[in-house]
C-alpha cells in the first residue's frame, strides 16, 4: 500500500553453530562483512521484483536502512543486519536481517544468507530465472 509508512518486512533471523558458541560474535561479525560485500545480490532476491518492490519500503526512513546503504548494530532497528542487544551481551546469538520483504520467497532469503555468511561462494549460482542480476 503506497503511502509514508514502514511498510511490511520479512526479517530472517539467522545463526550458525558456531554463531552460538563462544566468541560467536567475531563469527557473527565475519559474516556481516561477506553480507556488506553482497548486499546488491541480496537486495535483488529479498523481493521478487528484483529489488523494486523492497525500494519502496527501504527508504532509510520508519526503521529501514535504505536500499542502496549497508550498515549494522547493535539494538539498531534502522540497520540493515541488527544485532539483538542480549546477543550483544552475551557475545554469542544471531543476527537479524531486515531487508527481506514481506512478499519475498524464503527459500531464496536463506539461500542468499548461507551462500554468503556461510559458505562465502556464488560460483554456480543461476541467475537465469531472476528479475534482474548484480
Amino acid at each position: 500500500m503506497p503511502g509514508d509508512w514502514n511498510g511490511a518486512g520479512g526479517h530472517c533471523n539467522f545463526s550458525t553453530s558456531r554463531m552460538k558458541a563462544e566468541n560467536g560474535m567475531k563469527v557473527m561479525e565475519e559474516a556481516i562483512q561477506r553480507l556488506e560485500k553482497r548486499h546488491k545480490e541480496h537486495i535483488i532476491l529479498y523481493d521478487p521484483s528484483g529489488g523494486v518492490d523492497n525500494s519502496r519500503r527501504l527508504t532509510g526512513l520508519h526503521e529501514t536502512a535504505h536500499i542502496d546503504q549497508f550498515f549494522w548494530g547493535v539494538a539498531h532497528r534502522g540497520a540493515s543486519i541488527r544485532i539483538p542487544r542480549g546477543v550483544a551481551q552475551a557475545g554469542r546469538g544471531y543476527l537479524e536481517d531486515r531487508r527481506p520483504s514481506s512478499n519475498g520467497d524464503p527459500y531464496l532469503v536463506c539461500e542468499a544468507l548461507v551462500r554468503t555468511a556461510v559458505l562465502d561462494d556464488w560460483t554456480d549460482f543461476d541467475w537465469t530465472n531472476m528479475p534482474s542480476k548484480p
